[in-house]
Parts: C-alpha cells; sequence; structure tokens
C-alpha cells in the first residue's frame, strides 16, 4: 500500500512539473515579442530624444557598428557595445555612443552621448544611475535640463581644459549640494569626444551594418520586410 501511494504520488509530482515547465515555456513563448518589442520602443525613444527623424534617414537600433574591445574600458563598457549611426543621404551626419561614467556618488552612471559630424554634441542622456533623489537625479532629463547644457558644445567650446564643473574650475555647473554627480557625467561626456576626435575617420566611415541591410533590402515581391 505504501509503495502504491509513493508510485502514485511520484506521477503526481512529475506531472506537475510537466506541465509548470509547459506553462513557463508558454509564456516565455508569448511573452518575449512584447518584451521585445517594449525594449525596442524604449531604446528608439532614447536614441530619437538625441539625434530626431528629422536629422536621420536610417534606424539607427540596427544600423550599428561595434566598439573595439580595446576600447571597452576607456568607455567604461564591462560587456562592450554597439555605436548607433545615423545617416542622411548614406553619409554618417552623427553617432550615439554608449559610456559609463564609473565614479558617480551612487555608483556606475550609464549615458548615451551624441557626437555630430563636426564634433559637437548632439546630446546626451542618463541611461540609468544610483544617484541620490533629489540632488544627483537632477542628471535626469525629467527632473532638470542641466543635461541639456551639453548640446552643441565640443573640445573647443569650451576649451578643453575647461571641461570640469565650476568648482574645479571649470565652465559646467553643479549642483547645489551634489558635485561629485555632476563632475562624473562631464568628466565621461569629454572622455567620449576625446575618444571620438582620435578615431573619427573610423567612426564616421563605418559601412551599413548587415543587419540595416536586411532590413532594408526588399523580398521577391518587391516589398520590404518586415
Amino acid at each position: 500500500m505504501l509503495k502504491r501511494s509513493m508510485a502514485s504520488n511520484a506521477v503526481i509530482l512529475a506531472l506537475f512539473a510537466l506541465v509548470t515547465a509547459g506553462t513557463l515555456a508558454i509564456t516565455q513563448v508569448t511573452t518575449r515579442e512584447p518584451i521585445e518589442r517594449a525594449i525596442r520602443e524604449a531604446s528608439a525613444k532614447a536614441l530619437l530624444e538625441i539625434i530626431p527623424l528629422d536629422r536621420h534617414s536610417n534606424d539607427m537600433l540596427v544600423d550599428t557598428y561595434p566598439i573595439p574591445r580595446q576600447y571597452w574600458s576607456r568607455l567604461g563598457l564591462k560587456d562592450g557595445g554597439d555605436i548607433n549611426l545615423a545617416r542622411e543621404e548614406g553619409r554618417i551626419s552623427a553617432v550615439i555612443i554608449p559610456t559609463v561614467a564609473p565614479d558617480g556618488y551612487g555608483g556606475p552612471i550609464n549615458l548615451l552621448v551624441g557626437v555630430n559630424r563636426d564634433g559637437t554634441v548632439a546630446g546626451v542622456r542618463v541611461t540609468s544611475h544610483s544617484e541620490t533623489p533629489g540632488l544627483g537625479d537632477k542628471i535626469e532629463v525629467k527632473k532638470s535640463d542641466w543635461i541639456l547644457g551639453f548640446n552643441g558644445k565640443s573640445l573647443g567650446n569650451p576649451p578643453r581644459g575647461q571641461w570640469k564643473v565650476q568648482k574645479d574650475g571649470g565652465a559646467f555647473d553643479q549642483f547645489s549640494g551634489a558635485t561629485i554627480t555632476p563632475r562624473a557625467v562631464v568628466t565621461q561626456v569629454r572622455e567620449v569626444l576625446d575618444f571620438v576626435a582620435e578615431h573619427r575617420k573610423e567612426i564616421f566611415s563605418a559601412p551599413v551594418s548587415e543587419r540595416a541591410v536586411e532590413v532594408e533590402q526588399p523580398t521577391e515581391s518587391g516589398q520590404e520586410e518586415q
């Protein structure tokens, strides 16, 4: 009787595990597409805040250039990343580079830095951080317009030596009661500008990525692939 009960329980447990696994698999399959779509929409929104639609004719999400491994540490990237390319009539007019300021008050600050072909800043956005609410979080565009102060700036405007917060003798405002956060962001944006200046030819002559070609290529019926 005991053996029969144990066998019955084992069958029930096996069936339960099978049903649970099946449910999880179905859930994963059915939610994967909405999640991927949401991630794509969020990423596109961030990119378009820096380089709006009227400034490019390609899909910046798929037209990318992988950052060579030797530059990962310089840009603060542990796992690498891609440069998003903005093209006008096939010519790269601006790029958006992911970077991480490692020395924020609350930890690393993840950024996207847009750089125009002429070396000026197209825009900067913070994608994630752990800075103090009400102080350091003013780097977010929804909390303050401070981050917009980078627009149009370059290594010559202000002079490179002035790429510091005012407390350090530089040209950029800090926040009242919070200097570490803006200092970290200013330093990292300048680092990105230095990186682009040093590798300008390589970056602005990047070929259209294979993924972008696949998206744009027409099918046999003459319709674009979805």
